[in-house]
């Protein structure tokens, strides 16, 4: 399949934009708080300078924000680590994700990756870093007590777009940070390096090693860009330190080095495991008691330890960015920073760990697992010298879903049909109108908030159970401890109301409704992860329509079926019926008027290649690889009319979209079910 795309590519021309291909290097960090930036939250106290709240600094970021674009409305797809990476891969929120909760190894579906389609675009690929989506190992590889290995794991990400891998595969890896030291496997493609790793401290680790793989593609493929996916494992989990100073200067000639070297591959594996604080913080005091008469104490040491992790990470970023510097390509690269959630309160030590101490939270309730502003806004940083205008603060609400459809057109490609998010690339450029994206997040945990003094008594030891937020404009909708689908949203407008205070919900009837609504069109239930809402009718629209649906031809050829409703048609058409084929790709939309609520089925014959969105909920998905057996969808419609897009091309049997369901036997969908109006839109 990666090859037959590859060849499309070669031939296919850009469908979206002439520009040159911009690098792009997205850098993901593990546990680190939307407080911990210091652009956004720790500047803020340290300006304020009360002893009483310690502070931290992150001074290559605050650079990065300053000769880029911040993102503080930036949001993570779900609190906790796994799902949120299976979503920014796949390029859809987490009501289409295969990955949900908790499901660490859990191996990523097999579809399109932002590594497949910038691999399809033209662009070298590598992850570097933590990976914990391979899959888990079968039978016959428990049985030969294997620990895992590439050719057994079948979402290796080799084999989900990247053309290069070098990191911990396996989630609870990532826990602890010096690879031969912990016992922790590290792969580069088909070979495990642990036992060359002597004193490597992960996040060194990682970056020299990104470091090398830019510096080398530069040398050897200097005209095609690249895709850095760079995700880090700290500072979670275990509050181990580097082993010593970050080494001087940066870039191609300084900083944390790749030397190659068996038992001394990086430049700072010399040193004492697990042993420097920053000077920053080694020092450091505070009002413990919040009484100035009484002498500061010194910071537990878990919080050096936490502030210097992050600053080792802030380290990193600024010797990354140097690189580009001196390779000459800073503005043929964009550089994202961002965090997998919120900031957890896990140390792996005995002295407890809690992000109060920083607020690592910000200015938010919740933490890691939450759904509260804390457990999912994130933020994020752009940097793309000469394009991102310097110093712009975007409060655009977007979410990990948005970027698939971002590279693609920076790529110079639509995105595939299945990608759920909106391109950023107006706001990234200043160029052209910014569609407001979409935030959605479902979860389910049986914990509870913690009891901080920094949060409001209604948010405090609350349970979590099942969860789910969705944003509006300036307007957050939360549920927590779902029992059914009628159990109202708390709703607040995090603008004004950023620690989510002021319930407005009573006042707001019309946006309750619209929120109860909205999450059923927008999702599918998931078998592994079952919701309360799962078996709802989802509702109708009222509108008025026309008989027939509007059929949209277009010839430009993209590498994969595209979601082609973002560029003119060449033709369009009204048809009495669905079409089965074309020899363009065809995008099919209108309304299905369904006569009763019930369960319904629609039916592709094999061999297509489709994809069947109801409302924003993808139904039938046989556009990666179509399917050599029918594919069929099943979905809960109350009765009424639904809107619908059917995105199709190629040959077909000749039979059109069928459905089955309650009183119907299988059919062609017939005339009378169909119509179209002006009302919906894209």
């Amino acid at each position: 399949m990666k090859s037959l795309l590859l060849l499309m590519a070669a031939i296919c021309a850009p469908i979206v934009s002439a520009s040159p291909k911009p690098n792009i290097i997205f850098i993901l960090t593990d546990d680190m708080g939307w407080g911990d930036y210091g652009v956004f939250f720790q500047n803020l106290r340290k300006e304020k300078a009360d002893p009483s709240e310690p502070w931290h600094l992150t001074p290559a970021l605050d650079q990065m924000a300053a000769e880029g674009i911040s993102f503080p409305d930036h949001y993570c797809p779900a609190p906790v680590c796994a799902p949120s990476r299976a979503s920014l891969l796949l390029g859809v929120h987490q009501g289409h994700a295969n990955i949900r909760n908790n499901q660490f190894d859990k191996a990523l579906d097999d579809n399109h990756t932002l590594a497949s389609v910038l691999s399809t675009a033209g662009y070298e690929t590598a992850a570097i870093g933590k990976w914990g989506l391979q899959g888990y190992l079968g039978k016959e590889a428990k049985k030969n007590k294997s620990k895992g290995s590439p050719a057994e794991w079948e979402a290796y990400p080799t084999k989900r777009g990247f053309d290069f891998y070098h990191g911990y595969v396996r989630h609870s890896d990532g826990h602890a940070h010096y690879p031969k030291e912990d016992k922790k496997p590290v792969w580069e493609n088909d070979t495990e390096i642990s036992a060359d790793l002597k004193g490597c401290y992960t996040t060194d680790l990682f970056t020299a090693r990104a470091k090398k793989w830019i510096i080398d593609h530069r040398e050897k493929s200097s005209a095609k860009p690249f895709f850095l996916y760079l995700a880090y494992d700290t500072p979670h989990a275990a509050l181990q330190l580097a082993s010593q100073p970050y080494p001087k200067g940066g870039g191609t000639n300084g900083g944390i080095q790749w030397t190659g070297e068996k038992g001394n591959m990086i430049n700072t594996a010399g040193g004492t495991p697990d042993s420097f604080v920053h000077p920053d913080y080694a020092s450091a005091t505070w009002d413990h008691d919040k009484n100035p008469a009484t002498p500061e104490q010194a910071w537990p040491d878990v919080y050096q330890r936490y502030a210097s992790m992050v600053r080792r990470i802030d380290e990193c970023v600024g010797d990354l960015l140097k690189t580009l510097t001196d390779l000459g390509i800073d503005d043929e690269t964009l550089v994202i920073f961002t965090s997998d959630n919120g900031p957890s309160k896990e140390s792996y030590m005995k002295e407890p760990y809690n992000p109060d101490f920083f607020n690592s939270f910000g200015s938010y309730d919740g933490i890691k697992r939450d759904v509260l502003e804390g457990g999912i806004r994130v933020g994020a940083i752009l940097r793309w010298q000469g394009t991102a205008a310097p110093g712009t603060v975007s409060h655009l609400p977007s979410q990990f879903h948005d970027w698939m459809p971002t590279f693609c057109e920076l790529a110079g490609f639509l995105p595939p049909a299945r990608a759920d998010g909106t391109s950023l690339v107006p706001t990234i450029t200043g160029k052209g109108k910014q569609k407001t994206p979409q935030v959605y997040i479902e979860y389910e945990n049986n914990s509870r908030t913690p009891d901080y003094k920094e949060f409001t008594k209604e948010h405090r030891n609350r349970n979590r159970g099942q969860m789910q937020a969705i944003r509006f404009s300036d307007f957050m909708g939360v549920r927590y401890g779902v029992k059914s689908h009628a159990d109202p949203f708390e709703i607040y407008n995090v603008t004004t109301d950023p620690q989510q205070k002021n319930n407005l919900a009573a006042s707001m009837p019309e946006m309750q409704q619209q929120m109860h609504d909205a999450v059923l069109r927008m999702r599918r239930p998931n078998s592994t992860s079952k919701r309360p809402y799962d078996a709802e009718f989802i509702p109708s629209i009222e509108v008025e329509t026309e008989s027939g649906v509007k059929v949209e031809s277009s010839s430009i050829k993209s590498p994969w079926l595209a979601r082609t409703n973002l560029m003119s048609a060449d033709s369009e058409v009204i048809s009495k019926i669905i079409p089965s084929h074309g020899n363009d790709t065809l995008r099919v939309s209108g309304y299905i008027d369904i006569p009763a609520d019930g369960t319904y089925t629609f039916h592709l014959s094999a061999g297509a290649t489709a994809l069947l969105r109801i409302h924003e909920a993808t139904v039938i998905d046989c556009a990666y690889k179509p399917s050599e057996n029918e594919s069929a969808g099943e979905i809960n419609l109350a009765r009424g009319k639904h809107p619908f897009r059917l995105y199709l091309e190629g040959k077909g049997s000749g039979k059109s979209l069928e459905i089955s369901g309650k009183g119907m036997s299988r059919q062609p969908i017939p005339e009378n079910m169909l119509g179209h109006g002006k009302s919906w839109t894209e």
